[in-house]
C-alpha cells in the first residue's frame, strides 16, 4: 500500500473518528458514571461495531446494504429510537443511565459494551462512511487483503484511542468534586446532544 495513499486515509479517519458525536457522548457518560478503565468495555463495544462495518464495506456487503432502502431505514430508526431513549433518560431521570453522579451502582461491563455497540452500530453515518470512503482506498491492482488488514487494524487502534479518551475525560470530570449543579448541568446537555444526534441520524437518507 502506498504510504501517501495510507496517509490520507489515515488523517481522514482520524477526523471523523475525533468529531464528537453520539459514541463520544455515551462513552464519556460512561466513564463519569462508571470510572474510565470499567467505561473501556463500552469503547470496545464502539470499535467492534466500527470493525464489523469496515469487514461489510471490505467485502461490499455494505453497498448490499445501504442500496437496501428497507435494511437501511431498519438499522437508521432503530438507532434514532435508541438515543432518543437515552438522551431522555438522562434528562427525566435524576439517576439515569447517563447519570454522572456515582452511587456505588455501576453498569457491568457486558452492558456497557451492549450499550457501545449498539450506539455505533445503529449509526447509519458509520455504515455510510466505510461503504463509501473504504473503496475509494483500495488499489485493484495490488493484493486487496493486506491493504483491508492494514486500513482496518489502523481504523480499530483510532477508535479505541479517541474513545479511550473521551471515557476518561469524563471519568476525570466526576473525580474533579464538582457541584451539583454543574453535574445536573452535565446531565441536561448530555441528553440533549443525544436526542439532537438522533434527530440528525433521522435525517440521514441512502444515497441515490
Amino acid at each position: 500500500m502506498q504510504f501517501d495513499v495510507f496517509l490520507v486515509f489515515f488523517i481522514t479517519t482520524v477526523v471523523v473518528v475525533f468529531t464528537p458525536g453520539a459514541a463520544a457522548i455515551a462513552v464519556a457518560s460512561q466513564g463519569a458514571a462508571n470510572g474510565g478503565k470499567r467505561a473501556l468495555a463500552g469503547v470496545f463495544g464502539i470499535a467492534f461495531a466500527n470493525a464489523l462495518y469496515f469487514v461489510l464495506s471490505a467485502t461490499g456487503i455494505a453497498s448490499l446494504l445501504v442500496a437496501s432502502n428497507l435494511v437501511f431505514s431498519i438499522i437508521k430508526w432503530a438507532g434514532v429510537t435508541y438515543l432518543v431513549w437515552l438522551g431522555l433518560t438522562s434528562l427525566l431521570a435524576p439517576s439515569g443511565a447517563l447519570s454522572v453522579k456515582r452511587d456505588g451502582q455501576m453498569s457491568s461491563l457486558k452492558s456497557l459494551f451492549a450499550k457501545g455497540f449498539v450506539i455505533e452500530f445503529a449509526n447509519p453515518k458509520a455504515l455510510l462512511y466505510f461503504a463509501a470512503i473504504l473503496p475509494q482506498f483500495l488499489n485493484v491492482d495490488q493484493p486487496l487483503l493486506p491493504q483491508i488488514l492494514i486500513m482496518g487494524s489502523m481504523t480499530f487502534l483510532i477508535d479505541l484511542t479517541s474513545y479511550t479518551a473521551y471515557a476518561f475525560l469524563g471519568d476525570r470530570l466526576t473525580r474533579g468534586g464538582v457541584q451539583n449543579w454543574i453535574v445536573s448541568l452535565f446531565n441536561k446537555c448530555t441528553g440533549g446532544a443525544l436526542i439532537y444526534a438522533g434527530i440528525r441520524m433521522a435525517s440521514v437518507s441512502t444515497p441515490r
